[in-house]
């Protein structure tokens, strides 16, 4: 059954939230009396859907439905999730929970967006404070997986393991705060940072740009993938924790921050930032920005997932809750046709300098569609890890029509040839029905012991006979066997 979320502000935050939910299946249901909100988070949309499904080496779920309501309790009647992403007023949050618990299911989850209110000031006069948490997301939300979740005591453990539950389903990583405080855990390093940054600007020491330049290259990436007391441990060597303690607490002694002391706001110090700013970064509109970020997380959370750490260890979790029945078995295909055996979207980091796949990654895609076939027949890790495998001999990619970034694309397979030794699989890539290019295998069974040709198992050459059977009808495939040995 299709679940249902209320978003209530569709600014960029709650843009993100629906995205985010929409994209994973949920319908969403939008209020915002912003008479541009509809246009602000379609355009939030667009760059969500050509970014987050390609995280995923399997396929999201069917795209919910996305309304806009003109009245609240429309949007929050019969919603599972709420998410509050309104301005940063606590009486103007205190007002949209009052008339929205009127109206929304009591089971009903109701996260904040906040990045500075404690829970406890949230659930202040509430009708039922046991159903408000925060909930504070990080931008761009449809791709960070951070969402601090902060509730109090007034919150059931039940409920709390549930929101942490539907959080994760949607591919976020909750971290759950058990102690509130202000600002949460995240914004207090980002607030000591900034301080500090706009005392470098302030005192001529550094620009905008060098101050950026000294983030992105250098501490920045070990934050992303190992985070700072990781990163310390390391940098203690093989002593560890104990001997970077040692060697750098002095050092918290000196007066190198001004941390508790913030520079005057003034005019002038605005100006100074702004100009910086424009001239770092004024070449491109926002929208380009948020794209060349998008490109930029995508790229980064892609290789963690690669090494199964950090923000790529929760798309690999993410995937693992999508997989189950994704692609067929081999009891569940209809054997008369070409088997499915990728779906999938192109990721950000599969594209070139034209915009459009690069040729090695069709190749990575076929190469995908030929494992998963030869787990359909039986070959899979367990059969491998008792010594036998297929070995490919040749490859032969036609490319047919472009692909770009954030592309469905699914691959059917046909079988030419399966039996003792060989098998032949034919390829087929659609974006809907449109054929994109063609991939065909020729692969040979070898016993891993010898590094030669052997036979299969039984299993296996059952499973090839039972699907050569059932595709006995189909006609041989236009380009097949171009390039590929004609079997002796």
């Amino acid at each position: 059954m299709t679940k249902t979320a209320a978003i209530i502000g569709g600014g960029v935050i709650g843009g993100g939230w629906a995205a985010r939910f929409l994209l994973n299946g949920w319908n969403v249901r939008v209020f915002d009396p912003d008479p541009e909100a509809e246009r602000k988070i379609g355009e939030v949309l667009e760059n969500a859907r050509r970014s987050l499904p390609g995280l995923s080496d399997v396929p999201l779920p069917s795209e919910g439905t996305l309304t806009f309501h003109d009245e609240m309790a429309e949007a929050v009647k019969g919603a599972t999730w709420i998410q509050e992403s309104v301005p940063e007023r606590l009486d103007l949050k205190l007002r949209v929970y009052k008339s929205l618990q009127e109206e929304c299911d009591p089971g009903a989850i109701i996260g904040s967006s906040t990045s500075g209110f404690k829970p406890s000031e949230l659930q202040e006069g509430a009708l039922r404070p046991e159903q408000i948490v925060v909930t504070h997301p990080f931008n761009p939300v449809y791709l960070l997986p951070l969402i601090e979740l902060v509730p109090t005591e007034k919150n059931p453990s039940e409920m709390v393991a549930r929101a942490q539950d539907l959080l994760k389903s949607v591919g976020f990583f909750p971290l759950h705060i058990k102690k509130e405080i202000d600002a949460h855990i995240a914004d207090r390093f980002l607030e000591a940072v900034w301080r500090e940054a706009l005392w470098l600007v302030k005192d001529g020491i550094a620009t905008t740009e060098e101050v950026d330049e000294a983030i992105r290259m250098g501490f920045g990436i070990r934050w992303a993938q190992m985070g700072l007391f990781e990163t310390y441990r390391v940098a203690g060597g093989e002593a560890g924790m104990r001997h970077f303690m040692a060697q750098f607490g002095p050092a918290l002694k000196w007066p190198w921050t001004k941390l508790m002391d913030v520079p005057e706001f003034t005019d002038e110090l605005v100006d100074l930032i702004a100009e910086q700013s424009d001239a770092q970064s004024g070449m491109h509109s926002i929208r380009e920005l948020e794209r060349i970020r998008d490109n930029n997380l995508v790229s980064m959370m892609r290789a963690l997932k690669a090494q199964n750490y950090g923000a790529g260890a929760v798309l690999n979790q993410h995937d693992a809750l999508l997989k189950p029945g994704a692609l067929p078995t081999l009891e569940q295909a209809d054997l008369t046709q070409p088997i499915l055996t990728l779906s999938r979207a192109v990721p950000l980091d599969w594209t070139d300098y034209n915009g459009h796949m690069n040729e090695a990654k069709y190749l990575e895609a076929f190469a995908a569609a030929t494992d998963r076939f030869m787990e359909i027949i039986g070959c899979d890790m367990d059969y491998i890890a008792s010594g036998g495998s297929y070995f490919t001999a040749e490859n032969h990619i036609r490319y047919i029509d472009e692909v770009h970034a954030g592309a469905r694309i699914q691959i059917r397979t046909q079988m030419l040839l399966g039996q003792g030794k060989k098998l032949h699989v034919f390829h087929s890539m659609y974006e809907g029905e449109k054929l994109l290019a063609t991939g065909e295998s020729f692969l040979l069974h070898v016993s891993l012991e010898t590094r030669r040709p052997s036979a299969p198992s039984p299993e296996i050459e059952a499973a090839m006979a039972q699907i050569a059977e059932a595709q006995a009808g189909l006609p041989y495939p236009e380009g097949a066997g171009a390039a590929i040995r004609k079997p002796a």
